[in-house]
Formats: structure tokens, sequence, C-alpha cells
């Protein structure tokens, strides 16, 4: 594709690197044949096609409107369109620096600008959503239906094992997941005891920053991932040999702190050890030998969604399904299972009426089957189907632990 980026962005390093994703891209189209929103609206500006003439527009000096930023709002950031492009188009990089861009430029209206603040001010601080989810549950049935469908029931927290292994990691405990979901990551440091590996917790560790970093927040997102950094790195210094992520939807900016960091001279280095050493709890387990693990496999089949998170962000396939049919689990067949949920972080709120779309075709997929149970491997998808299905959803971390 030909460029001819204004000077004002040509010389920065964000121009530079857009500039370089739009020359690549062929305009071929492939994109919106796997685009989630393009299949549901077929408006071209509502594909990754559209959307990369949007965002070259805005870099080569055309104003910008409230009709380029609704469309970029509306792209759910899946990915499925970098799996699809032969000419390896880094969409994702594209998207978060014409969010960033526009953000700058097109003032949102008051509404929206207060709905995306508090989510900032509050999804990313642990402590502050626990009490509003309390709180939250408290007033549920006084909550309109379209709230209260996404409020989830409590769920226990379970105990953790003691460290008893030379082999030591780092988990990162999120943001949303401790409460949402206290089981998942005590799960997944149960099943990793069992295969000779000791977890060490460390609270001062939060949010991984892809809720600011997606909404064009982006300095604020790297205050999170310094903090990050600072709380992981005297483990790492003592030998912690890998920071493990349960929720694939934090996996793919921890892994790319390196590349987010890389002009910070006092956080370049130990960034990039970090994005080295990120890892997805199944790539840990997967090439392992499983037979300390014994889980009990369910009475019928299960259905394995893979978050976009994991199959698209991190390239990761099949690997989850291939654990658990070593395992003994009876996976059920999915049709299209490379579309979206509809969850996409903050997108289930922020674009409610795409989000149920996506979701109830997602769920007639999933359970089209005949499954007992539906599994996935991110705390947003998980708790977004759980809100609409009819059978259980669970962390497939969670099989394995039983």
């Amino acid at each position: 594709m030909q460029t001819q980026l204004s000077q004002t962005f040509l010389n920065t390093p964000q121009g530079q690197e857009a500039n370089a994703i739009l020359r690549a891209c062929v305009h071929c189209g492939f994109c919106n044949a796997t685009c989630p929103t393009y299949q549901l609206l077929g408006d071209e500006l509502d594909g990754p096609r559209g959307r990369i003439y949007l965002i070259k527009a805005l870099l080569e000096g055309t104003e910008v409107t409230r009709k380029t930023q609704t469309h970029l709002d509306r792209c759910l950031t899946c990915r499925a369109c970098e799996t699809a492009c032969p000419s390896g188009v880094q969409y994702d990089r594209l998207a978060d620096i014409g969010r960033g861009l526009i953000e700058q430029q097109v003032k949102r209206p008051w509404r929206e600008r207060l709905k995306r603040r508090a989510l900032r001010m509050v999804l990313p601080h642990p402590l502050r959503f626990r009490l509003l989810l309390r709180l939250a549950r408290l007033l549920g049935p006084l909550l309109p239906g379209s709230l209260r469908y996404l409020i989830p029931p409590p769920q226990p927290g379970s105990a953790w094992p003691v460290r008893r292994h030379t082999r030591q990691a780092l988990m990162l405990d999120g943001c949303v997941q401790p409460a949402l979901n206290p089981n998942i990551n005590a799960a997944a440091a149960r099943v990793l005891d069992k295969l000779g590996i000791s977890i060490q917790r460390e609270t001062f560790a939060g949010c991984c920053g892809a809720l600011s970093y997606h909404l064009g927040a982006h300095k604020e997102a790297l205050r999170f991932m310094r903090r990050n950094i600072d709380a992981w790195w005297p483990h790492i210094e003592r030998g912690a040999e890998a920071v493990i992520i349960t929720a694939s939807g934090c996996a793919p900016l921890v892994k790319d702190y390196g590349r987010l960091l890389r002009d910070d001279p006092a956080y370049a280095d130990k960034a990039a050890r970090i994005s080295a050493i990120a890892k997805d709890i199944s790539e840990v387990i997967s090439g392992r030998d499983l037979s300390a693990l014994k889980p009990a496999p369910l009475p019928g089949k299960i259905a394995f969604h893979p978050p976009c998170s994991l199959q698209h962000g991190q390239k990761i396939t099949n690997a989850v399904e291939n654990l658990l049919s070593r395992l003994g689990f009876e996976l059920a067949p999915v049709a299209d299972g490379h579309l979206c949920c509809g969850a996409a972080g903050t997108y289930s709120i922020l674009q409610p009426e795409l989000s149920r779309q996506l979701l109830k075709n997602k769920l007639a997929a999933l359970q089209s089957g005949g499954p007992e149970c539906i599994a996935t491997a991110n705390i947003g998808c998980l708790v977004h189907m759980q809100s609409a299905s009819n059978i259980p959803v669970k962390h497939w971390i969670q099989l394995l632990d039983n």
C-alpha cells in the first residue's frame, strides 16, 4: 500500500512504525472474511481493510471525525485478521496507534468519556473492583437487566499449595480475575505443584496494562507495566524462571513489554527479560510428563473455546485441546472456532449490542455438539459466556485440578 504520511507523524517512532505496517498491506480483503464485525454489519469500514484505510487517512493528515472513531471503537481487536493475512500485517499495533492518536484529536461525548474513565478507574484496581462487585451483587435485584446479566455469582476461593520445589515461577494475579474467580490461579498453582513447579505469589503486581492500553490511555498502561516489573524483578533475580499467565487476554501484552518499553532506559532490559519468560499456562504444561495429573474426566463432552488472545494474539493453537485429549477428556466439535465470543476486554460494556450478537452465535456453535461443559482460557470470555450459557463454563485448568 502506498503511503504519504504527514511530516507530523512520519518523524515520530509511532508514525514510522505505522508507515511500515501500512506498506505491508496489499488490500487483498482476506481479513474481512474472518472479521466478526464485518460479518455482522457488512460495512467495509467495520472490517480490518476499511479501518486500515481510516488510520492511513489520519496519518496522512486528513481530518478525523467521530465517524472514524466509531468504526475503530467497533473493532474487537480479536486479531483474527492477522491470522488470515498473507502479508503479515500487524493490525493490532496499527489499531492501537490509531486509537491513541484519535483520542487526542476527537473529543468524545461526555457520557462516553465518563464511562471509559470509570472503567479505567475501577477495573485495573483489584481492591476497588472487588468492593464494587460486592456492592453490585447486593443491589443486583434493583439493577436493570442489561446490567444484571454482567454480574456473575460469587466463586469461593481455595487453598494454594505450600512452596516446596526447587523450580520456582511467578504468576500474574491480574485485576478482575481474583475477584471474579479466585480459584483459577489457585487451581493452576496446584496443577503446577504436581508437575514440580512452585509459585511465588507477588501481591504488588496487578493489572497487566492491557485495559488502559486498548482504551487509548498508553501512558497509564506503561505505568502499570513498570509497576509489575518492579514487583517481579527481585523474584527473577532470585531464580524465578517464568511469569505464568492464566488469563490469555493478559499474555499478549505482557509478552510485548519489551517492545513497548524499549525506549525507556530504566526499564528496557528488564522489560525484554519479562517478555522472554512470560508464558501462557498451556505453554508451561504442554510437552511435559502428565502422569502426575490424574483428573477425573467429566461424564460428557467438553466444548473448548480458544479465546482470540490465545489463538490469534499468542498464536497458540490446539495446545489446550491436545492436553485435554491426552488426559482423557472427550472434546465436542465446534464450528467457527476462530470467531470471537464478544467479550474482548471492555467491549461487552462499551458495545453491548454487537457483543450480545457475537455471544449468541458463539454459544450456539459451542453447544451444538451436546457438551456437558464449556472450557475456555480467559476470565473475560468465561464470565461473558457464563452470563447466557445453559451449561457450566470453566477455565480449562480447573478441569485438571480434581
